[in-house]
């Protein structure tokens, strides 16, 4: 059989021998797909893997391209980086998921100037999509037109960023120990996006549904919170966050403050804290609340009627008597409520105040021990010193072994006496 008649051979036996949708992997085997009975692949695939599976040409493996997956957030910037080892004198060319050439070697093939050519050589076409939409996922393909031809494909997958988040459902107050119920939405997520809520540093745990966006490709996800608020509550902000990939870490939240009605609370504070008699004293009613206090009821247990209604807090004697003992309470009152806080004044008697003669006199006696100390300290000094430097001393010369001395002959030296004969005795003083 001649070599003309045998191609048209090998091609019939190629078409009926390839199995019925089988690919041909990267390690040159098939691969079977879930296909129905009685298809047979195409020509050409068939013709493709029949050449790519015989052992003679295994070696050509080098020939395959191979690129990567990319994940790239909505309008950043993708790198689409195709390589090959053996590129068989061809180009390698970049098409999109509708199949347009993009780019075949250094050739731009269509007029989008996001597009750009990053590399191009013999092993390598790289280029990169800039402000990605969603519109721009999809499937992407590497071809290089050796024989056969060989492709790689590379999934580009573009994340939806999430909207910051919105909370409704707050009125404009809340009473203590109510039941407050908070929802929170955010749109345009891809995949969608998870919110958590938090009062301070306490975590609300909240229920959480997912709705696809109109345009088939996004998610909106919401989430409702119940808790029952109290005092402490008042003020405080209930922040609702968004978790999602595409912030890579970012803080997207929305807080609301809420507010909190309670009833009063009150303390006595005393000014000077221990009175006594004679001194002023101011008993200072503290009320806390919201709303704030606005009148405080002033009484003393076992006195009629009531001491004072007043919007200022402060009770004022201008002169403590004894007769002030005794325990006061202060109502503090609200359009919430009211609260009772008692006091029990003892007044001390008065403190001794020292006379100005007294002290006058405590002053110079001071005075007068501190000099006579030092008196004493300078003479115990100098009479030390005399002892020491100030020796006076008495010389007599004896003329004869016989003579004794007398008052004619003492000789006084305070340099250490005086040399006579040879008999000298010395007298000290």
């Amino acid at each position: 059989m001649g070599a003309a008649s045998a191609v048209p051979l090998l091609l019939l036996l190629a078409c009926c021998w390839a199995p019925a949708g089988a690919n041909l992997s990267q390690d040159g085997y098939w691969q079977e797909q879930d296909l129905e009975l009685g298809t047979l692949a195409p020509l050409d695939e068939a013709i493709s893997s029949t050449v790519w599976s015989s052992p003679d040409l295994l070696a050509s493996q080098d020939s395959q391209p191979w690129t990567s997956d990319e994940t790239v957030v909505a309008g950043g910037t993708v790198v689409l980086k195709c390589q090959v080892k053996d590129h068989e004198d061809s180009s390698l060319q970049w098409s999109n998921p509708a199949q347009q050439t993009l780019y075949f070697g250094e050739k731009r093939a269509l007029r989008d100037n996001r597009i750009q050519l990053v590399s191009s050589t013999p092993h390598e076409l790289s280029i990169s999509i800039s402000n990605v939409a969603l519109a721009d996922e999809g499937e992407y393909t590497c071809s290089i037109f050796t024989m056969p031809v060989r492709t790689a494909k590379s999934l580009v997958t573009v994340l939806g960023i999430p909207q910051k988040p919105i909370i409704t459902g707050y009125k404009s107050s809340l009473r203590e120990k109510e039941t407050a119920t908070l929802n929170c939405q955010s749109s345009g997520s891809k995949p969608a996006a998870h919110l958590t809520w938090r009062k301070g540093d306490q975590e609300l745990r909240g229920d959480q549904k997912i709705q696809e966006d109109p345009n088939g490709k996004t998610f909106t996800v919401s989430s409702s919170v119940t808790f029952q608020v109290t005092r402490e509550d008042d003020g405080a902000n209930i922040v609702c966050s968004v978790n999602h990939e595409s912030l890579k870490g970012a803080d997207r939240s929305t807080s609301q403050r809420i507010e909190v009605l309670y009833t009063p609370t009150a303390m006595i504070r005393p000014d000077p804290p221990h009175p006594r008699e004679g001194q002023k004293l101011l008993l200072h009613c503290e009320g806390r609340g919201n709303p704030v206090p606005q009148q405080y009821l002033w009484v003393k247990e076992g006195s009629e009627p009531p001491l004072k209604m007043t919007q200022d807090s402060a009770l004022i004697f201008p002169f403590l008597n004894k007769s002030d003992s005794g325990t006061y309470g202060c109502t503090a009152i609200s359009n919430m409520g009211s609260y009772t806080a008692y006091f029990t004044l003892n007044v001390n008697d008065p403190s001794p105040v020292p006379s100005s003669s007294s002290t006058y006199h405590a002053i110079i006696g001071g005075v007068v021990a501190f000099i006579v100390f030092l008196l004493l300290i300078l003479l115990i000094f100098l009479g030390h010193y005399l002892i020491r430097h100030k020796g006076t001393y008495l010389t007599h010369e004896a003329k004869g072994s016989d003579d004794a001395p007398d008052a004619d002959t003492a000789i006084i030296n305070a340099e250490g006496g005086q040399s006579g004969g040879d008999d000298k005795k010395e007298y000290f003083i």
